[in-house]
């Protein structure tokens, strides 16, 4: 793994805007749903009070209560502190974007949405970047510098490889993250054989798949002869877009792909979050951690 990347002044601007945009996104809609969808780690003992009518007789302290001659209860409050861990991928693909934002983009917003709001809960976060090799690995702390360390990693960093491992970064986070974290896993999921990691992680943390797509990639225009390029192993093919027949077939191939991706995430009983370049990507997140907070109240 590479040391510090390089900060150009392009770089810290863009570190800037992402830092004043997503704090504020964080402050005014996220931050609240965030701490409402994710139970901390357990219950910590707060004291003991003397039991009054309609307290649960199970919370009886009976060791105090033989003491003090009454019955008294423990009252226990929730441990808030959180691990989350942003496994992003970071492969050729993830440079397309054709709405005026690449995938890229909008990855490096909703890290740093979820880290901010992490840091605001007084949660630890981790990043682990990856192509197809692991590219960097920044273990998990508190405290607003670190999240800003964690975007600056982000945006500054120049992969290494251009293919994706999407396996072999899983098998690396349930390597050295041992203890129970939530675990973002972004991106464009286009690689495969991910599924058996993604089961065992999915038994050790909370693994969220925040899959990032871009219209083109299931809708191709009628705009005649095209070349297409696999950022990844650099392979070309020419594409007639004027024929319907290629357009359809294309975008069979793209709604095949999504429902059997999200088909292996039902097996696991994991819902993924589904977010588009162009579009925006706060409601989709406040509304998930909304039906989260949901499914937890039940």
């Amino acid at each position: 793994m590479k040391g510090n990347p390089v900060l150009t002044a392009e770089t810290i601007r863009k570190i800037r805007r992402i830092e004043i945009r997503t704090s504020r996104v964080v402050q005014e809609a996220v931050a609240g749903r965030y701490l409402s969808a994710f139970k901390g780690r357990g219950m910590e003992f707060e004291e003991v009070r003397p039991y009054e009518a309609g307290d649960d007789v199970r919370a009886i302290d009976w060791n105090v209560s033989a003491r003090a001659g009454s019955p008294h209860i423990k009252l226990f409050r929730e441990e808030r502190e959180l691990t989350v861990m942003l496994a992003i991928d970071l492969s050729g693909s993830l440079r397309f974007g054709s709405h005026g934002q690449l995938k890229r983009e909008l990855v490096a917003e909703v890290a740093a949405t979820l880290a901010f709001s992490a840091t605001r809960n007084n949660d630890k976060v981790g990043l682990l970047l990856f192509t197809n090799q692991i590219e960097r690995f920044v273990p998990p702390r508190k405290g607003r510098r670190h999240v800003l360390r964690i975007v600056r990693d982000l945006l500054a960093h120049t992969p290494t490889g251009s293919g994706t491992d999407l396996a072999g970064a899983l098998d690396e986070l349930n390597r050295i993250q041992r203890r129970k974290a939530v675990v973002f896993v972004i991106s464009d999921f286009l690689d495969g054989g991910w599924e058996r990691p993604m089961a065992i992680a999915r038994r050790r943390h909370d693994v969220i798949p925040v899959a990032i797509s871009d219209r083109r990639e299931r809708l191709l225009p009628a705009i005649g002869l095209i070349e297409l390029e696999d950022e990844e192993s650099g392979k070309r093919i020419v594409v007639d877009t004027a024929s319907r027949r290629v357009r359809q077939e294309f975008s069979a191939q793209a709604q095949l792909r999504s429902e059997r991706f999200q088909a292996v995430l039902r097996q696991m009983k994991i819902e993924p979050l589904m977010l588009e370049t162009g579009l925006d990507y706060v409601e989709p997140i406040t509304a998930y951690f909304r039906k989260r907070e949901a499914r937890r109240s039940r």
